[in-house]
């Protein structure tokens, strides 16, 4: 749920939460970040790893970082903590975290984001200029992915091994991380 304020919150009253606080800025709105649950968890740990060891293999000049890690999208009004960002771009990165758009990022659906991931993060992430978003939705047994480079829009079931399209030759299956 947003937290309403007179007046847009900036990046820096994040940066003034409290340590054991989570919360995202968009467009100057705090949300507050709930818990996750073992299966998200779970989801997120498989992706991190697969992600992780592709890069390390092929010796791409990538970087992977799971949540919490800070992405600050081009303005002080917006900082958000993805499950998972891929950031291909090294220039972006300081001791903040990522300065500008992850090529790759991954949002993992829980009930309480359902509609900030779907409709909210989707509009901020493609305006922003991410590459690839994808969608992951346990509850539907989903893999939405949206390719702002191509246009497109794909959905798979996590049976299904999913491209990747930013990396030739990748696909990834999530049942391999519920098994």
């Amino acid at each position: 749920m947003p937290l309403l304020n007179e007046k847009p919150y900036t990046v820096n009253d994040i940066a003034n939460l409290p340590e054991d606080r989570r919360a995202e800025l968009i467009d100057g709105t705090i949300y507050n970040l709930a818990a996750p649950s073992r299966i998200h968890q779970k989801i997120v740990h498989h992706l991190d790893r697969m992600i992780g060891n592709h890069i390390a293999q092929r010796g791409l000049p990538c970087d992977v970082y799971p949540a919490p890690f800070g992405v600050y999208l081009n303005d002080n009004y917006n900082y958000l903590e993805p499950d998972i960002s891929v950031i291909c771009d090294r220039g972006k990165l300081s001791d903040r975290g990522c300065e500008g758009a992850p090529d790759w990022i991954v949002e993992v659906v829980s009930p309480s984001s359902a509609h900030t991931d779907y409709l909210v993060k989707l509009l901020k992430y493609r305006t922003a200029g991410v590459r690839l978003y994808w969608i992951v939705d346990p509850d539907l047994n989903a893999v939405i992915v949206h390719d702002f480079v191509q246009g497109t829009t794909q959905r798979f079931t996590f049976s299904d091994p999913v491209p990747v399209s930013i990396c030739d030759s990748f696909r990834i299956t999530l049942a391999d991380a519920l098994s």
